[in-house]
């Protein structure tokens, strides 16, 4: 497969550039991907697509500010580092721009010297490991000098960060939001316990390997980098009970779906665990423990659109892309939603 087998046109002015409000107001493409038929909802509507025998699984990560922005040291040039995976307690995994300036030993300084990098070697994904320095607690000091790291398509300053949470993250990690879950609201949420749908929450700490381009020219080539991914026991006994009574397994998102199939066996059982996954899905991948997804309409040639043409097809895929430009609807992380049945 090329990568450009995944291209498509799409009008800048479609790229979402602000969440709609309320979350539950973005538009809704259902499709059956046995029939391709589609039609046209309000998100507040996803509700009457669930039934009372399945299990909805959310990733609960929650988006840390992980975009630094600081000065060289020595020649107060500007710089910038995005956290993007913990390896230890003082040290980092990140992107740091700009990089050719930002050699071994360099030390990067946020906030007037409160915070101070040192820049390490390269990794294998072509990251930098960077140690910082600090007096007090890190977290804290990174909420007051940390920003929220917006995809680079975003132009328009946040009003308030919690936009870019869903509203049931709880475990800080992620370098970006699992941004299907930012539709829901507690009321929506309420509206599917109510009519009898168990909610069920796993981690996927979003990391490189979600929004990490494909440069290849063959899909094959591409190689995924490690994101950290939980199931808990509870996780994945309810989800289990679910595929037993006759229900499906529906995923709030890509990142869940990378993580229930990070876990499951064989014949679908989601095993309780925890560890780093690469899991690269492309069209001809058997889904293990996945039967219905809800995601947002994703970038061209990216890993993400590879993983919903693995699910529905990837003719089928560009089609409903193609209506989905036809008919306005908004693109990328705050734009509107999709559901594969």
């Amino acid at each position: 497969m090329k990568t450009s087998d995944f291209a498509y046109d799409l009008p800048q002015e479609l790229i979402a550039q602000s969440p709609a409000s309320p979350r539950d107001s973005a538009r809704l493409m259902v499709i059956d991907r046995s029939t391709g038929k589609r039609s046209d909802h309000i998100f507040r509507e996803f509700p009457d697509f669930l039934r009372r025998e399945d299990v909805l699984v959310l990733n609960e990560t929650k988006v840390i500010p992980a975009r630094l922005l600081g000065v060289k040291e020595d020649t107060h040039v500007p710089s910038e580092v995005l956290l993007l995976r913990r390896i230890d307690r003082d040290t980092w995994e990140t992107l740091v721009r700009p990089g050719r300036r930002l050699r071994a030993g360099t030390r990067v300084l946020f906030g007037d010297g409160k915070l101070r990098g040192v820049i390490g070697e390269t990794t294998s994904a072509g990251g930098r490991v960077v140690r910082f320095e600090y007096s007090g607690v890190f977290e804290a000091i990174l909420d007051e000098l940390g920003e929220m790291p917006l995809p680079p398509y975003i132009h328009e300053k946040l009003q308030d960060p919690e936009q870019y949470q869903t509203v049931y993250a709880k475990v800080s990690g992620s370098a970006a939001a699992p941004t299907a879950g930012l539709h829901f609201t507690p009321e929506l949420l309420g509206r599917i316990r109510e009519k009898g749908v168990d909610i069920v929450h796993v981690l996927l700490h979003v990391g490189l390997g979600t929004f990490r381009p494909v440069k290849c020219e063959n899909v094959e080539d591409h190689v995924m980098h490690e994101e950290f991914w939980q199931v808990g026991a509870d996780a994945a006994e309810r989800i289990n009970a679910a595929r037993a009574r006759g229900g499906r397994i529906v995923c709030a998102g890509t990142t869940a779906v990378r993580t229930l199939e990070s876990a499951a066996s064989e014949d679908g059982t989601v095993h309780e665990g925890c560890g780093m996954t690469s899991i690269f899905i492309t069209p001809g991948y058997r889904f293990r423990a996945t039967d219905a997804l809800m995601t947002n309409f994703h970038l061209p040639e990216s890993t993400l659109l590879m993983l919903v043409s693995a699910l529905m097809g990837r003719e089928l895929a560009l089609a409903c892309y193609r209506e989905a430009v036809e008919k306005k609807y908004r693109f990328f992380s705050f734009g509107d939603a999709m559901l594969i049945e």
